[in-house]
């Protein structure tokens, strides 16, 4: 089969010529129908690899063999399903119930990263991380939800928002316009922030109540702060920064109200600071939230498929594109996820 690559030796995807896999206990060999590509993938490229690592741990596909274990769990050759980037985990340690990767009694494994992932023609996978795809949601174009839709669904929905209350989503990319979908479909009122105008454009025809580019606007803090007009009491109920910028972290507290939420989503490659006396005397509150773990899936794709939610997509139809795609998100010239799409 073929597989796009990060070639440590070439420092670029290629796409080789490798073997199929052979599902192993409890598992599914999968054919993929789509994989997209992820920020993330960028930091397992950034790893040491002594060898060519196939990447991506975002997919969807039809399952082509069961393995006898996974026999008898409510799945058949050929059904479309979707799936967590985790495996060989057990599903039900004290670990496993915190997120798969966290697994106490298995060495747990990502693929892209210490798996061979997923933007190649076929993939194993363990039968307890798949969900039976809705008719609504066709594999072919699944395959982003499969890490930013369900995060975005955690994040938002772990906010602890009632009714009409605000979100303040920083970083727009992607995971943001998924979780501004999400968040009008709760209910809720949100503003964008971002770089980016048409990323900001994006978001505000789907739905966004206010938008603000944090880059060229010097008084983005004051201005949402007054659009969201709740008194002397200002700011978000909650924050969900879902950029990996240092600097997106470090706007989230003047914009969150006293006592909200900081969702950490995002990654900085260095981590990230918070006041601790700050969070010592309730100023405000700190929280994050993932993919999660298999549990939850059926929850989030629920929710997207009877809200009709859908990423917004660059299609390309050739493993030979991903090292482009790569290229393209590291210049970060992406406005919207980018899958291969399997014929």
């Amino acid at each position: 089969m073929k597989a796009a690559q990060w070639d440590p030796a070439q420092k670029k995807v290629v796409v080789n010529e490798v073997p199929i896999p052979t599902p192993g206990r409890g598992q599914f060999l999968v054919k993929l129908a789509s994989a997209s590509l992820c920020h993330s993938d960028l930091m397992s490229m950034a790893m040491p690899h002594e060898k060519p690592v196939t990447i991506g741990h975002e997919g969807a596909g039809y399952i082509q063999k069961i393995d006898a274990a996974a026999e008898g769990k409510g799945f058949r050759v050929g059904d479309a399903i979707g799936f967590t980037y985790i495996v060989d985990f057990c599903n039900e340690c004290e670990g496993c119930a915190v997120h798969s990767n966290h697994c106490l009694v298995k060495k747990s494994r990502v693929q892209g990263f210490d798996e061979p992932g997923l933007l190649a023609e076929y993939a194993t996978v363990d039968a307890h991380s798949c969900i039976l795809l809705p008719e609504q949601l066709p594999a072919e174009t699944a395959s982003p939800m499969f890490c930013a839709g369900i995060t975005a669904f955690h994040c938002v929905d772990s906010c602890e928002l009632k009714l009409g209350q605000w979100l303040i989503i920083i970083g727009c990319g992607g995971l943001g316009q998924l979780a501004c979908q999400y968040a009008k479909a709760m209910g809720f009122k949100v503003i964008g922030i971002d770089i980016n105008d048409d990323i900001l454009d994006t978001v505000k025809s789907q739905g966004a109540d206010a938008v603000f580019n944090s880059r060229t606007n010097k008084n983005y803090v004051e201005e949402a702060k007054a659009v969201m007009d709740r008194g002397p009491n200002k700011g978000a109920d909650a924050v969900a920064v879902f950029s990996a910028a240092d600097a997106a972290y470090r706007s989230a507290p003047p914009l969150v109200k006293l006592g909200g939420i900081i969702m950490v989503v995002g990654l900085p490659a260095t981590g990230v600071t918070f006041d601790a006396l700050d969070i010592a005397r309730g100023t405000y509150r700190v929280k994050g939230d993932s993919t999660g773990i298999p549990s939850r899936m059926k929850k989030a794709i629920d929710f997207t498929a009877k809200h009709n939610i859908r990423p917004e997509v660059e299609i390309y139809k050739s493993l030979d594109a991903v090292n482009e795609m790569v290229e393209r998100m590291k210049k970060g010239e992406i406005s919207k996820r980018q899958l291969v799409q399997f014929t």
